[in-house]
């Protein structure tokens, strides 16, 4: 098991960054079935804090497939459910024709 667990990390690394009214999550790697239940553990405490702006920081992610697409999507409804604001910033551009091809684009706050 501890061997998943590593191959896992190589994939998709972690890190958050939190202040007085922002949490950032900073994802590298690949965002993909293999990884999704490791980014929604992270991703799921931060979600639920309505009083906080939640950003995701894209600018090392190298792959999402349709697993990803739809955590993010999930992750957007939920935080316009609460009416709390959700930011993702620095999107690598072939990420970013991704999102504009599937449409997530247009429901993104952007920076």
């Amino acid at each position: 098991m501890n061997m998943h667990n590593d191959e896992l990390a190589q994939h998709l690394t972690i890190q958050e960054r939190t202040t007085a009214d922002t949490t950032t999550l900073f994802l590298q790697g690949k965002l993909d079935l293999a990884t999704a239940s490791t980014f929604k553990q992270s991703a799921e405490p931060v979600v639920e804090q309505a009083d906080i702006t939640f950003k995701l920081n894209l600018s090392e992610l190298s792959y999402i497939d349709s697993t990803g697409i739809g955590i993010l999507v999930t992750l957007l409804k939920r935080r316009h459910q609460l009416q709390a604001p959700f930011v993702v910033e620095e999107i690598p551009p072939k990420i970013k024709r991704l999102f504009e091809m599937t449409g997530i684009m247009k429901f993104l706050v952007v920076q």
